[in-house]
């Protein structure tokens, strides 16, 4: 029979101490009731930090579970459940909408397609079940990063590319950016990552009223902007399609 690793038993038990209790707890606290020696439970507490399953708060000095453990969280929702209860609402956006549907959720710091429906005519359309989307620029990626901590953490963090003349990049623009889609309870690209491209995006939320997901509707810039704006039917159905979704997954009404 294979050994246990005790470093990661170690581990496992600093974070199931983390998450009873208290809210947060001091080095001191976290070595004597493991039994560990300081020096043992520093090591494991900066490795868990550098992972993000732990945050150490910076006036306190004391320790408390990290956003990773968010994200983990959010994954044990099957992705093929989320799949399974928007199907059907996916497929009725496509139809009333007359455009392209995506499902997406956060992954490798950026939006992996779960589901996506064809637009509903009969020209030649790819599948894009598996692509990855940008966080800063997708409609799908900037509703993700403005409602999910673990999304917002990874897209500041890194460079945003400018795909096209108006791709946000500018932090403080970007973060004004992120405030707005929470104010207005969604997201738009219009023409951010794909010249000639627009969509718009809303959250999917659990029973705990976490974020899970997002779904947006794509097209061609003339069909789903008019006047130079967004067409406001397109953005109500989207946010009415996150909606459904979201109360099929227990999360109530929004």
């Amino acid at each position: 029979m294979a050994k246990n690793i005790q470093s990661l038993e170690r581990a496992a038990a600093m974070l199931r101490l983390l998450a009873g209790g208290e809210r947060r707890l001091g080095l001191s606290d976290i070595a004597s009731s493991l039994g560990l020696a300081k020096g043992t439970a520093h090591g494991i507490l900066r490795t868990l930090q550098h992972e993000g399953f732990v945050e150490q708060d910076a006036a306190s000095g004391r320790y408390q579970l990290g956003a990773e453990l968010l994200r983990l969280g959010n994954s044990y929702l099957d992705v093929h459940e989320l799949r399974a209860r928007a199907l059907v609402w996916t497929d009725d956006l496509a139809r009333s909408s007359g455009e392209s549907v995506h499902l997406g959720v956060l992954h490798q710091h950026g939006v992996l397609v779960v589901h996506h429906v064809f637009r509903p005519d009969d020209s030649r359309q790819v599948l894009e079940v598996g692509a990855m989307q940008p966080l800063h620029s997708t409609a799908l990626g900037k509703v993700l990063s403005a409602y999910d901590p673990v999304a917002h953490s990874e897209v500041t963090e890194v460079e945003r590319r400018s795909f096209t003349p108006r791709t946000v990049t500018d932090e403080t623009e970007f973060e004004s950016l992120l405030d707005l889609i929470r104010a207005q309870g969604w997201a738009a690209d219009v023409e951010e990552t794909w010249e000639g491209v627009a969509a718009v995006a809303a959250p999917i939320h659990d029973r705990r009223r976490m974020p899970v997901g997002a779904v947006a509707v794509t097209g061609a810039v003339e069909r789903v902007c008019a006047g130079g704006e967004l067409r406001p039917e397109l953005v109500a159905a989207v946010r009415d399609c996150a909606r459904a979704v979201s109360r099929d997954l227990g999360a109530g009404r929004f």
